[in-house]
C-alpha cells in the first residue's frame, strides 16, 4: 500500500512540475501582449483619469482641481448637454447596431455564394473600411458639394425639385444623416470579416439535423442555428460596432471643414475632446471628455457582453 502511495505522490509531483513549466512559457509568450498593452493602454488611461482632475493649458504645470471639469460638464457645458451628448447617443445607436446588422446580413448572403465570387465580394466590401477617408475626401464631398457641380444638387436640379442648390455639408438639417449615410457605407470592417468567418465555420452537420428534427426557412436556421453556433464572432463584431460607433468623430468635420460644425449639428463628443484639447488647449477638460466618452463605450460594450457572452 505504502508502494503504491509513493507512486501516486511521484505522479501528481511530475504533473505539477510539468504545469509549472508550461505555465512559465505561457507567460513569457504573452509577456509582450502584456506589455504592449499596459503601456499603450492601461497608462493613457490611468494618465487622462490623473489629467482630468487638473486645469492643464499645456504650457504651465497641471493645477489639481479635483472634480470641477466634470462639475463643468454636466452642469454648465450647454453645448454638450444640448447637442454633443444627444448626437453621440443618436449615432451610436444608429451606426452601431445599424452597421451591426447590416454586417451581419452581408456576411451571411456572401456564405451563401460559391468561394471565389464570395472572396472578390468579400474584398468589395471591405475596401470601403480602409480607404473611407480619402474616399469621403474624393467622393463624398464631390457628391454632397453645395453648387451646382455638386452630382445629387445637379440631378435635383435637373430634375426639377429644386430651384437653387443646397449647402448639404454646411446645413445642420442635412449633415448629420449624411454623416450616418456615409459611416454605414464604410462599416464592413474587421467584424464584418469574423461574422463571414464565424458563419463559414459553422458545421453543415447542424443544419441537416435541424431539418430532419423539423426546421422548415432559412430564418430559423440563423436563429436557431447560425448565431449561437458563431457567439464569440457575434461579441467581437459587435464590441467592434461599438467602439467604432462611439469613436467615429473626424467624419463630420472632414465633410463640413469645420471644427465644431455648423451649430454642433454633426459634433460628437471626440470632436469636443479635439475642439478643448487642440484648439482651445485644456486639456484637463479634453481628459474629462474622453473619460466619460470611455465609461459609456464601457457600459454598452458590457451589454454586448451579456447578450452575446458565455454564461458559463
Amino acid at each position: 500500500m505504502n508502494r503504491v502511495m509513493t507512486k501516486v505522490k511521484g505522479f501528481f509531483r511530475k504533473e505539477k512540475l510539468a504545469f509549472q513549466k508550461d505555465d512559465k512559457s505561457a507567460y513569457l509568450f504573452s509577456l509582450p501582449y502584456v506589455l504592449v498593452f499596459i503601456i499603450f493602454i492601461i497608462v493613457p488611461i490611468f494618465l487622462a483619469i490623473l489629467l482630468a482632475t487638473t486645469s492643464f493649458d499645456m504650457v504651465n504645470f497641471p493645477d489639481f482641481i479635483g472634480f470641477d471639469n466634470f462639475v463643468y460638464l454636466f452642469t454648465a457645458d450647454s453645448e454638450f448637454m444640448r447637442t454633443i451628448l444627444p448626437n453621440t447617443i443618436k449615432f451610436a445607436i444608429l451606426i452601431g447596431p445599424g452597421g451591426y446588422i447590416l454586417s451581419f446580413l452581408m456576411a451571411w448572403c456572401l456564405a451563401q455564394l460559391p468561394h471565389k465570387l464570395r472572396t472578390v465580394l468579400a474584398v468589395i466590401l471591405y475596401t470601403p473600411s480602409l480607404t473611407a477617408g480619402i474616399t469621403m475626401a474624393v467622393v463624398w464631398k464631390v457628391f454632397f458639394a453645395g453648387d451646382e457641380s455638386g452630382y445629387l444638387n445637379h440631378l435635383l436640379l435637373e430634375m426639377g425639385l429644386i430651384v437653387e442648390p443646397i449647402a448639404f455639408l454646411q446645413s445642420p438639417d442635412y449633415l448629420f444623416p449624411i454623416m450616418v449615410i456615409v459611416t454605414l457605407w464604410g462599416s464592413m470592417g474587421v467584424g464584418f470579416l469574423a461574422m463571414l468567418a464565424g458563419i463559414l465555420n459553422v458545421p453543415r452537420e447542424l443544419y441537416e439535423a435541424a431539418y430532419i428534427d423539423g426546421m422548415k426557412s432559412r430564418f430559423q436556421e440563423i436563429v436557431y442555428i447560425t448565431i449561437p453556433s458563431m457567439k464569440p464572432q457575434m461579441l467581437f463584431g459587435a464590441v467592434m460596432a461599438i467602439v467604432n460607433a462611439f469613436s467615429t468623430g473626424a467624419i463630420g468635420v472632414q465633410l463640413s471643414g469645420a471644427n465644431p460644425t455648423p451649430n454642433y449639428a454633426g459634433s460628437l463628443i471626440v470632436n469636443h475632446v479635439d475642439d478643448f484639447g487642440f484648439i482651445r488647449y485644456d486639456m484637463g477638460y479634453a481628459a474629462a471628455l474622453s473619460v466619460v466618452l470611455l465609461i459609456i463605450i464601457y457600459l454598452f460594450s458590457k451589454l454586448a457582453y451579456r447578450l452575446f457572452g458565455e454564461r458559463d
